[in-house]
């Protein structure tokens, strides 16, 4: 059942029993307002009939003067009158006709109020001239009463329907705009994030409305960073498989030539029994295999960090930073990583390689240093219950910010590596010179990796 019925099915359920509580307190009051109005007009004709009798005293004709007095009560509205003895007279009340009908036999018995009757012996100068009776006859004052309930009971229907096409009208207004609000919910259900929720609103619906608004904003915002990380991704892609395809070009692909020339070298001078010669050959094919070996290998480091899950995070950052020694020895590099950031798995471990990865790269290629510093650190908020952070600074003597005229696809796709797992990165100028990149994400314990289903080693 809808709200809106719900609602008029609550409001009619109270009326109903208004009306119920109501009719039993207007019986109780209409059965004593009846049996009141009958004592009374028991007690007027019986003090009628008293003073009719001591006038009657002094009358010529005293039974004819009983007779007028019966027939004076004629159309009472709650009497009737009858005369007993050889000369009977009978005064019947006015019958009161209802525009509502008879009244029913149900009402009659609600209001219960039986007939009374009184008899009053006639004797006059010590004659007896009949007995007059006195019975009560409550239709007519029921019937008034019947009156009544009809009539409160049309103005309580109206009320009830007015009162019910009201709160149907008022209340389809009021859900007016959370049917808007619905709508727009499935429009975001779709992906379309454009959605808004707009027009006049009540006080109690105003906050739902500027929220939704809000969340709307906020997930327009992050599908358009997705689309945009999303574009990013593909160019660095793009990028890692072209630099791939250079070294394989350049760096491997020369060698396999020499190789294949050296082993037809020494096809030909082992078929012309030149032994000597051909062990020549053998040690340049030996050569060229290993250098082959030496590049295939820091590709596949650059695909997958080496050692990372076999020796932990420190022994990887120390390869990672050993390769790039042999190529530069004139740089002065140091590393300090926290002993109890060793106990890193899955994701976090992996983002913080890749971080000190394109931090020592573009050092390195961009900022001609003579120095570089790497340090991984744990760190708890002051409160007990604060969040566990670990934070990877790598700083140089570069130039600093000034030599940085605006992030390249590497900067900005470790910034979205690291707002991925919930972390935040900084740039800055050291007070000495150079640059700093701060990274600080959120650094989850062991056990709580293990239980999301990453692997803890």
């Amino acid at each position: 059942m809808s709200l809106r019925f719900r609602l008029i099915a609550l409001v009619f359920a109270a009326l109903s029993i208004s009306l119920v509580l109501g009719g039993a307190v207007a019986r109780l009051n209409a059965s004593h307002s009846v049996r009141k109005e009958m004592r009374s007009a028991l007690r007027v004709g019986r003090q009628t009939v008293e003073n009719a009798m001591a006038n009657a005293r002094h009358s010529s004709d005293p039974r004819h003067d009983i007779e007028s007095l019966v027939q004076s009560f004629e159309g009472n509205r709650h009497l009737r009158v009858m005369l007993t003895g050889d000369r009977a007279a009978v005064a019947a009340p006015a019958v009161q006709h209802s525009p509502f009908g008879e009244v029913p036999a149900w009402f009659a018995w609600l209001i219960d109020v039986p007939d009374t009757i009184d008899r009053v012996p006639v004797q006059i100068a010590g004659q007896s001239y009949g007995t007059i009776v006195l019975e009560t006859d409550p239709h007519n004052e029921m019937a008034e009463v019947w009156n009544e309930f009809n009539d409160s009971l049309i103005v309580l229907a109206l009320f009830c329907g007015q009162t019910i096409l009201l709160i149907y009208l008022f209340v389809g207004r009021a859900l007016r705009p959370l049917r808007r609000l619905a709508s727009a919910f499935e429009q975001i259900g779709r992906g379309d994030y454009s959605a808004r929720v707009d027009g006049p609103l009540t006080p109690e619906l105003s906050r739902l409305h500027d929220s939704f608004n809000r969340m709307a904003l906020r997930l327009a915002g992050a599908d358009a960073d997705n689309r945009q990380l999303n574009e990013q991704l593909l160019v660095l892609q793009e990028q890692e498989r072209a630099e791939l395809a250079r070294d394989l070009h350049d760096e491997v692909s020369p060698f396999l030539f020499a190789i294949k020339v050296d082993a037809a070298n020494l096809s030909r001078l082992l078929a012309q029994g030149r032994a000597s010669e051909a062990s020549e050959h053998l040690q340049l094919i030996e050569q060229s295999v290993l250098h082959m070996q030496r590049e295939v290998r820091d590709m596949l480091g650059r695909l997958r960090p080496p050692g990372l899950a076999e020796f932990g995070l420190s022994e990887a950052i120390g390869n990672l930073i050993e390769f790039w020694r042999r190529r530069h020895s004139e740089i002065d590099f140091r590393i300090a990583v926290a002993p109890e950031c060793e106990s890193l798995r899955g994701i976090i471990d992996t983002t913080i390689y890749r971080v000190v990865q394109e931090c020592l790269s573009n050092a390195v290629r961009h900022a001609n240093p003579g120095a570089i510093e790497v340090r991984i650190e744990r760190s708890r908020d002051t409160d007990p219950a604060g969040p566990d952070e670990v934070t990877v600074a790598v700083t140089d003597d570069g130039p600093g910010l000034r030599g940085l005229s605006e992030p390249g696809f590497g900067l900005r796709g470790m910034g979205e590596r690291i707002r991925a797992v919930g972390g935040r990165l900084t740039l800055r100028d050291r007070p000495g010179g150079g640059l700093a990149i701060v990274a600080r994400m959120p650094c989850e314990p062991e056990a709580a990796l293990a239980g999301t289903g990453r692997k803890t080693g």
